[in-house]
């Protein structure tokens, strides 16, 4: 069964905007929760500008269902990592000057420092997963530093999807889709967990639900964007059904 882990940054992001104390992202996780929600991804960046190292403290705390810690991979993320056990962490690039992340880590150029912080956090029994772009060598790469899982970078797919009028066919966004495609497989023979994210919303998520073999969708701006509208426990209930309906008939291996 495919998994839906839903991103609650930007539920934090406004609160931020006033320095106040609502909305609260743990609330937002139970309500993640309680609309389908298998995991709660937070990304709690080095400026701190949206999720609070209390949020992810008060989340590991509270929260019933898996905890994916997204985090650059340096001594501080690291050491909060292993002093708060998540479920999952996710090494990331991150910028100071972008709005969200733009492109998947470079593994292949950083490898015996990235092969030292998964293993610390292997050691303290936290999941290990790496956020890449759909390229063989940083697949491989992964292999080599001892990654459980990689989540192919779907952003790519995504501004194709939108760029080409949501037509799912088009040349360019199903170029995009074979990459993750193939990264998949590549992934899956390497003995690693295929998952995915990055800009997936209610429009271009099916077709990447469907690929072989693939397990987790980490989705957050569309859910919560949309949760404005609805309430996130709705909007969490509409991705997650949309994502099961393309996973009962994937794609052949």
């Amino acid at each position: 069964m495919i998994e839906l882990g839903v991103n609650i940054d930007h539920i934090a992001t406004v609160r931020q905007a006033r320095r106040t104390y609502e909305p609260d992202p743990v609330w937002g996780a139970v309500e993640a929760h309680l609309g389908g929600a298998d995991g709660i991804t937070v990304h709690l960046r080095e400026d701190r500008r949206h999720i609070q190292d209390a949020d992810v403290r008060r989340l590991k705390e509270t929260t019933q269902i898996k905890l994916n810690l997204e985090m650059a991979a340096t001594d501080e993320m690291v050491g909060i990592a292993c002093a708060t056990r998540p479920e999952m962490a996710m090494l990331v690039p991150e910028g100071r000057h972008e709005v969200t992340t733009e492109g998947g880590l470079d593994i292949v150029g950083q490898e015996a420092r990235l092969k030292d912080v998964i293993a610390r956090l292997r050691d303290a029994g936290i999941t290990t997963s790496v956020f890449i772009d759909a390229e063989i060598p940083q697949i491989e790469a992964a292999a080599r530093i001892g990654a459980s899982v990689c989540e192919i970078h779907t952003g790519p797919y995504a501004h194709a999807f939108y760029e080409k009028g949501r037509d799912a066919e088009a040349p360019a966004v199903l170029a995009e889709l074979q990459k993750i495609r193939v990264a998949g497989r590549a992934i899956r023979q390497l003995g690693m967990r295929f998952n995915a994210g990055h800009a997936l919303n209610y429009y271009n998520v099916q077709p990447v639900a469907r690929l072989a073999g693939i397990r987790e969708l980490h989705i957050g701006h569309a859910i919560v964007s949309r949760a404005v509208f609805t309430g996130l426990r709705e909007a969490v209930r509409e991705m997650k059904a949309l994502m099961v309906a393309a996973a009962a008939n994937p794609e052949a291996e």
